[in-house]
């Protein structure tokens, strides 16, 4: 909008930045020497260098996010929040993802709206918005999303209404879609902190029982995605969905044989149970990542083996 100017020295905000994504994202900014402010509903330990700022961002009203945002000086906003990471995992309803996702997100975009600068949005959706895709494809952002399931339908909203909030000169910015994000400190909801839980307790005498989808899916580290955002946070293109991923598809049993070399388990402590394995997405994800190359230079740096070997050495 006309008049909106930003401020000559802005900050950062990171929505959820305490949680898995959002938590190197932070670290990400600091290493830049930008002084991120973290949003979330509670602090934690691994936040207590940052500046924070306790809200439910699922239940805060526009005033009030406005007045943080207005307050705090924040010229850019970075959305690494996401409904389906929680503790009780992936099995949410369609109207709490709703309201994490959709809703939420409404909410931050029409306070960014409220004030008197220009501000930019990063808003970390999901490559599972685009749906199932046949093998062999190269996912990139010219494919129409057909989500099927309520979660990467919901993501797929939330990130529509942030291209929407830039297509009408509320904001500029861009949205990140995701791959499958492995490394250090996952989510306990994730499949790979599901993963690092069974090797634990292999590793401590065990054996590791679980299901492996006979898929193939593309994993990017996730300090690669907060290089990521950061690299959009800080570009002037606007108004466009970027792929962030490794560009590989990767056997499932071949992430599992890495994460169990890097515990020291021996491949025959690993039994398959040959149960249903319940996905968010199809059995072949691929990013297509030479968009990124190009608007962001970003590429990513960490492969799968050293991306596992660090998860699994940062406990």
């Amino acid at each position: 909008m006309p008049g909106r100017v930003r401020p000559a020295v802005g900050r950062v905000a990171v929505l959820g930045g305490t949680g898995w994504v959002g938590r190197f994202v932070c670290a990400a900014l600091a290493e830049r020497g930008r002084d991120p402010l973290v949003v979330a509903r509670n602090h934690v330990p691994h936040a207590a260098g940052y500046d924070f700022r306790s809200i439910d961002l699922g239940a805060a009203d526009v005033g009030t996010l406005a007045k943080l945002l207005r307050t705090e000086g924040v010229d850019v906003v970075i959305n690494a929040t996401d409904g389906a990471n929680t503790t009780d995992g992936w099995d949410r309803t369609e109207a709490e993802l709703r309201r994490a996702n959709v809703e939420a997100v409404h909410r931050v975009l029409a306070a960014m709206a409220e004030l008197p600068w220009r501000s930019r949005v990063v808003h970390i959706g999901t490559i599972h918005e685009y749906g199932p895709v046949g093998a062999g494809i190269s996912i990139n952002e010219s494919l129409t999303p057909r989500p099927v399931n309520a979660y990467a339908r919901t993501k797929l909203a939330g990130s529509a209404a942030a291209l929407e909030a830039v297509r009408e000169g509320v904001v500029d910015g861009l949205v990140l879609r995701l791959a499958n994000v492995c490394g250090p400190h996952p989510s306990p909801a994730s499949f790979p902190g599901k993963l690092l839980s069974l090797f634990r307790e292999a590793a401590a005498g065990g054996e590791v029982k679980l299901s492996i989808a006979d898929a193939r899916r593309d994993f990017v580290d996730v300090r690669d995605a907060a290089d990521a955002a950061v690299k959009a946070a800080e570009a002037s293109v606007t108004g466009r969905a970027v792929n962030i991923g490794s560009g590989v598809a990767v056997e499932i049993r071949e992430l599992v044989a890495h994460l169990a070399a890097a515990a020291g388990v021996p491949p025959d402590a690993v039994k398959e149970t040959g149960a249903p394995v319940p996905s968010l997405g199809g059995d072949w994800i691929q990013a297509d990542i030479r968009l990124a190359a190009r608007l962001l230079r970003w590429r990513p740096r960490i492969g799968l083996a050293e991306s596992l070997r660090a998860m699994w050495e940062a406990g």
